[in-house]
């Protein structure tokens, strides 16, 4: 029986020496091929620390800084060190290429461009961009040390804008990550009537069209990350320039002073940049394009004096009156023929018709009114209408149809239309037609 137990445990012995033989033996022949690349390159690593740094002091780690010590036999050593950080697929490196003899050690730091698991590795590469070896460091959870993309529309113009108003809007852009890492992305701007460059860190919008606005800006780095921001504007058409026309001298002598001064509603408007074109009977006067226009040099007769006003945006608007110029007092006879019919009094030239004209003039006068009345006509035949000219220009609330043309209202109440060449029609009330002046 005992030696039964002894021929047992003999055997299970053997078995365990066996088996923890074959378990030894491959790492011990590992040890002895192992090769070290860098002591085939001639350097020895001496030393290896990474350091958690918190860059802006609000407590979360967010860079880690690499620092090795290294040592060669060699006289000169030339080394890149490649520094690599990889977080959800995507790749950022840091590079560092020094020179030494005998030991020397070199640093590097990786900032954190996003929140969450980043896995390091350093990469040892020769002077020839081989890499000689890569060491692998540990995973670390970091939050941004850069500044993520970021961008800001910023809108500096009144509350109602108009057009020709101030209006300036401010791009704000930032990207820490992607020029860092050679990522830089693409932005791209949309809602403007014209083609905005990157460049352009403001944008002029006083001289935008009317209309609605949706400014959109986006950009997106080769990391993945994106940003964008909106602003919606309105701008509504500036009203026509409002002004009125103040007389002096209308109905006045050829002999007295005579001024159509142009006075604006609103005040706090600046004309004095705005076009102004006086026209006289439609003809332009070249000479004046000021706020004042003087009349004294029209001869007598009536005169449609007219003002057009027109704005930074070519909005016009036109104002006209109907001015009066009587002939003076001492005229040449050249000039009583020329000028309107006036009554000059006693100094009015006159002839006597005597009898003969009187009798002819009452013989005329007695042979029409006996035509008149001896004229037989038949009951039954119609009176033909006069021809009262064109058909009455009236639209169905009963105004008159200016066609489109700009009207103005004399102080005498006739209503007045202006063509683009020039002419005017007033309007006849009576017959309900337009009147070329």
């Amino acid at each position: 029986m005992s030696n039964q137990k002894v021929s047992l445990i003999s055997i299970f012995i053997i078995m365990f020496a066996s088996f923890a033989t074959v378990i030894i033996t491959p790492n011990v022949q590992g040890e002895e091929t192992e090769q070290d690349p860098l002591a085939d390159a001639g350097i020895s690593l001496v030393a290896l620390r990474n350091d958690t740094l918190d860059t802006n002091q609000d407590g979360d780690t967010d860079a880690i800084r690499v620092v090795i010590v290294v040592s060669t036999d060699k006289e000169s050593m030339n080394l890149e060190l490649r520094l690599i950080g990889e977080h959800k697929d995507k790749q950022v490196m840091e590079v560092l290429q020094f020179s030494f003899s005998g030991q020397s050690n070199a640093s590097l730091v990786y900032d954190a461009w996003a929140t969450g698991e980043h896995e390091l590795k350093l990469q040892i590469v020769d002077q020839d961009g081989n890499i000689i070896t890569t060491l692998d460091l540990p995973t670390y959870v970091l939050k941004p040390a850069l500044q993520t993309p970021r961008i800001i529309l910023a809108l500096n113009a009144p509350q109602n804008i108009e057009t020709g108003d101030e209006c300036t809007i401010s791009r704000v852009f930032a990207d820490e990550t992607g020029p860092r890492y050679g990522a830089s992305g693409v932005r791209t701007f949309s809602g403007a009537p014209f083609t905005v460059l990157d460049a352009q860190d403001a944008l002029d919008c006083s001289h935008w069209p009317a209309g609605d606005y949706i400014l959109k800006e986006a950009y997106r780095n080769d990391l993945g990350q994106t940003t964008e921001d909106w602003l919606n504007l309105t701008i509504h058409n500036r009203p026509a320039p409002e002004f009125t026309l103040a007389t002096s001298g209308n109905g006045n002598t050829t002999e007295t002073g005579c001024a159509i001064t142009m006075l604006q509603s609103d005040e706090t408007i600046d004309f004095s940049e705005f076009q102004k074109i006086w026209r006289i009977q439609g003809a332009e006067v070249v000479s004046d394009n000021g706020h004042k226009f003087d009349c004294s040099s029209l001869p007598a007769g009536v005169h449609l004096i007219s003002l057009e006003v027109i704005n930074n945006e070519l909005i016009s608007a036109i104002e006209a009156l109907n001015l009066v110029r009587l002939p003076g007092g001492e005229l040449t006879d050249e000039e009583k023929s020329s000028a309107p019919s006036r009554s000059y009094g006693e100094d009015t030239a006159t002839e006597s018709v005597g009898w003969i004209s009187i009798g002819v003039l009452g013989l005329v006068i007695t042979l029409l009114s006996y035509l008149i009345l001896v004229r037989v006509k038949d009951g039954d035949e119609q009176l033909p209408m006069r021809d009262l000219g064109p058909v009455p220009m009236i639209l169905s609330d009963g105004s008159p149809d200016s066609e489109g043309l700009p009207t103005t209202t004399d102080d005498e109440g006739v209503l007045w239309r202006q063509h683009p060449d020039g002419n005017h029609d007033w309007w006849d009330t009576e017959l309900r037609i337009w009147v070329r002046w």
